[in-house]
């Protein structure tokens, strides 16, 4: 079992962290729904059936881990879609805590992105990290959120639609400060 857990920690520890920080933005929640994720792996590895790749179903282990956090902060669906929506709460809450250099560092325009990309919805959220950060194709995102393929190009489309609306608004609410 130990040689199975390195190699699956090896090719999968990166992109698995990554996603689940940008789920949950903060690094330390991050960190331990990473090691939960390591734990279900290794409880319901033998029941593996192979009908998916592992990586697909560690990325479908990670969103359940992530759904199941979300739930003990006492949200439900609507609160968890807030939780990603705070601008039209009117509250001015910012994450101040940088990602990890290992994952990668963001310039102006990244950050601007990353802002837009926590106003969409948990769907939105997770299809655009899925796709773009993750690089995952329709096939593998649709397998992991357990969303037809047409429902993964739709909540795309949308997503990206919601962050170029939300960019060009605050490109012009710059323009009109100059």
């Amino acid at each position: 079992m130990k040689p199975f857990f390195d190699e699956f920690y090896d090719k999968y520890h990166r992109d698995l962290f990554q996603f689940i920080y940008y789920m949950v933005k903060n690094r330390q929640a991050a960190e331990d729904l990473t090691q939960e994720v390591y734990i279900k792996v290794l409880q319901s590895y033998q029941s593996f059936d192979g009908r998916s790749s592992e990586k697909t179903w560690l990325f479908s282990i990670a969103r359940h881990v992530a759904i199941d956090y979300f739930r003990k902060q006492g949200r439900k669906r609507k609160k968890i879609m807030d939780f990603f929506n705070w601008q039209e709460k009117g509250e001015s809450l910012k994450d101040d805590e940088a990602l990890p250099e290992e994952i990668v560092e963001l310039n102006d325009q990244m950050r601007e992105v990353y802002e837009a990309l926590d106003q969409c919805t948990l769907d939105q959220k997770s299809v655009i990290i899925l796709r773009y950060i993750q690089g995952m194709s329709i096939q593998e995102t649709a397998a992991i959120l357990q969303f037809s393929e047409s429902k993964v190009k739709t909540t795309q489309h949308r997503g990206m639609q919601a962050l170029k609306k939300r960019l060009q608004a605050r490109e012009e609410g710059d323009d009109h400060e100059a």
